[in-house]
């Protein structure tokens, strides 16, 4: 069983070719996608599939969106440890200004944040901008 059926079966998602090759870009990328870099990569990828796939990936646990503070929303492939009931996706993510590229720093954590009594917490999220490895 291939990496990508595994992660479908774990998730309790129908092995389909066009799932195992989303999630094989992903595994090839390095960095968080957009759906239309997704895309680009797939020959003759449907849209409206492509777009279903993405959400049933995040509600699955699967994939998070890689907020970076561009106005086009990124994913990325989460940890083993993530599912449906629960994302571990509370790390830092970098954006690259030169090329563009957001990372997940996994190590990195957001900080915890006490608010006042009576305010609930129900994302945070933190970018760090500057220029990645590659292009140092």
């Amino acid at each position: 069983m291939s990496p990508s059926e595994k992660i479908l079966k774990k998730h309790n998602l129908r092995i389909t070719q066009f799932r195992m090759d989303v999630i094989n870009v992903f595994n090839k990328a390095g960095h968080a996608l957009s759906s239309n870099d997704i895309e680009t990569k797939l020959k003759d990828a449907d849209r409206i599939t492509l777009y279903r796939t993405l959400k049933s990936f995040e509600e699955k646990g699967i994939i998070h969106k890689a907020v970076d503070g561009t106005i086009t929303q990124k994913y990325a492939i989460c940890e083993a440890n993530c599912d449906e009931h629960h994302h571990h996706d509370q790390h830092v993510h970098f954006h690259c200004e030169r090329c563009e590229n957001t990372f997940c720093m996994d190590n990195v954590f957001v900080p915890t944040i006490n608010l006042p009594q009576g305010f609930n917490v129900s994302s945070t999220n933190m970018v760090v901008n500057g220029t990645c490895e590659r292009c140092s």
